[in-house]
């Protein structure tokens, strides 16, 4: 009893010194501050991905591929600062899709600046297609604006450019969403029969946040995700 009792006590202090050093404390399976930390599960990968410059400190913690979440603290700058995100190797020519499709359900700050927001990798890196389904602040989409179309069960904003050796489509929502389902492969099809896309191999099919600031530390929960094919 009496060794339950300090282990109870030592892990309330454990929890209360993470949320003074500023994280949100999370009964987590999982969890890393490291730029690159990353954990596997299942088909699934975690990332946290601390990529761009000026970045403040970030954790990411995973129950499961499909119920994790973010606590950052990047100052209000601009430039994109991370991408934490979980992701899927699809591996299959869009030819030979019957189905692509992924389900997302949120909980985001009200502040800072961020696009909750799918990351599609097509031929070995090729092509980048980003599916914004939610974003606050000043943020906004690589390229210039092509067209409006509905597809994949959204209305979108289509947005086409480069980012060094590769095309970006970026499909932003009209009208932001915490949760939802889109038909992925009804996305890429439409890509194909406007001529902008080919028989693509579909690679990594990733969702996450990019981060562009949030002062202060604020928390990103995915409560539930989940990629399907076949």
């Amino acid at each position: 009893m009496i060794r339950s009792a300090r282990l109870a006590v030592t892990a309330f202090f454990s929890a209360v010194a993470l949320v003074a050093g500023g994280a949100v404390a999370h009964a987590a399976v999982w969890e890393s501050s490291d730029q690159w930390g990353t954990w596997t599960t299942g088909d699934y990968i975690l990332y946290n991905n601390i990529w761009g410059s000026g970045a403040g400190p970030q954790t990411i913690w995973a129950n499961s591929a499909s119920n994790w979440g973010v606590w950052a603290n990047h100052p209000n700058t601009g430039g994109v600062k991370s991408y934490p995100n979980a992701t899927r190797n699809i591996n299959r020519q869009l030819s030979s899709l019957r189905s692509l499709s992924s389900t997302f359900n949120t909980r985001v700050p009200s502040g800072g600046a961020y696009a909750s927001t799918y990351d599609i990798w097509l031929d070995n890196n090729a092509y980048e297609i980003m599916l914004w389904v939610n974003r606050t602040g000043p943020v906004g989409p690589i390229g210039s604006y092509q067209t409006t179309a509905s597809t994949g069960g959204h209305s979108w904003d289509i947005y086409r450019g480069v980012n060094g050796s590769f095309q970006v489509f970026s499909f932003l929502r009209q009208g932001n969403t915490s949760s939802g389902t889109v038909d992925i492969r009804a996305v890429l099809e439409w890509l194909r029969n406007n001529g902008w896309i080919g028989n693509v191999n579909v690679g990594y099919v990733q969702f996450g946040y990019e981060i562009t600031s949030s002062p202060g530390g604020m928390d990103f929960v995915t409560n539930n995700f989940s990629v399907s094919y076949s």
